[in-house]
Formats: structure tokens, sequence, C-alpha cells
């Protein structure tokens, strides 16, 4: 099996169980600069980040919480509160549908490129989609711009191997495929 076969299969989200090794900015940007090579049509590079170290986590998640009814917001602060750091990636929006869809996809792409490049250096990536994401007071925060959506939130943070989730089975490729005739 070839390494970038080996990698995708053995790339897990890594969901908690963090260790407390900060993620540095540096490390991000070295890892965007190889994932920003994600296919994407017209080379329209429909993507922008926002970086969320651990020295600004506490108020990011004070400010984020706050935006949750109040019976929730400390459920909210305890499930922020994990990962060691967050970057939170933001699409270009398109009114065309086609070229919406092509975006997405690219930004999809340059998602699965920083999670298998940061899993090769130990550093967990949960890719989150909660609702959160669509809340008009967390894009204020953010300073979402009208033309821009949310794409995710990825929760970052180094791994220990024992905390690696054990892999689910996945339907063979073989029962998914038709041939055309």
């Amino acid at each position: 099996m070839t390494t970038i076969a080996k990698t995708i299969r053995e790339r897990r989200s890594i969901k908690s169980g963090y260790t407390s090794d900060p993620v540095k900015e540096e490390t991000v940007l070295s890892l965007l600069e190889d994932a920003v090579y994600a296919p994407n049509h017209g080379l329209r590079e429909p993507w922008r980040f926002i970086f969320v170290p651990g020295e600004k986590k506490e108020e990011f998640v004070a400010k984020l919480v706050a935006t949750f009814p109040k019976e929730k917001q400390e459920n909210r602060r305890n499930y922020f509160s994990q990962p060691a750091a967050f970057l939170i990636v933001v699409m270009k929006q398109d009114p065309r549908q086609k070229q919406w869809d092509e975006n997405f996809g690219a930004v999809s792409s340059l998602i699965q490129n920083f999670q298998l490049l940061a899993w090769e250096q130990k550093l967990g990536v949960v890719w989150k989609t909660n609702p959160h994401i669509y809340e008009p007071k967390v894009h204020d925060i953010l300073g979402i711009e009208k033309d821009e959506k949310v794409a995710g939130f990825l929760h970052l943070g180094y791994f220990r191997e024992e905390d690696i989730p054990v892999a689910k089975t996945r339907t063979s490729a073989k029962e998914k495929l038709t041939v055309y005739s």
C-alpha cells in the first residue's frame, strides 16, 4: 500500500483526548500552504481561514458560548474547551449554483488535504459543522461577510497513539460501483 493510501486509511477524526501541546500558528500555516493545492475550478481559491491559537482560545470560547441559550452555555463551554486550537474555514459563496457547488467541493478538498497533512504530524483534526456555523452572532464575532459561509470549525490538538479511535468498517467501493453499459 502506498504512503498516501495508508495515510488515507489510517487517518481518524480526533474528537477528544488532546495533549497539552500547543498548536502553533507556524504549523497551521505550513499545513495550509500545502493544503491549498486542492483542486479548484478556475483557481478561484474560494477560501480564507481564521486561526484561534491556544492563548486566545479562552477569550474566543467565552464569546462563542455567549451566543448559545443560557441553559446550553455550560455544556458548550466544556465542548469548546477540549481542542487546543481552532481553524475556521470560510468559503466565498457564489449566487450561481454551479460555481457554489464547485467552491464547496474545492473547500472540502482543501480540508481533507489539511487533515491528511496534519495526521502525518500527529496533529488531530475533526471537522465540525454544528449549527453555530450558521448563527449570525457567531458570524459577527468572526467577521464573516454577507457573501461568505463558514464551511466548518476544525478542532485541532495533538494526540497520543493510544487515543486513536478504532477504524470503522467501510462499505467496499465494489458494492457502490455501477458500470455503465
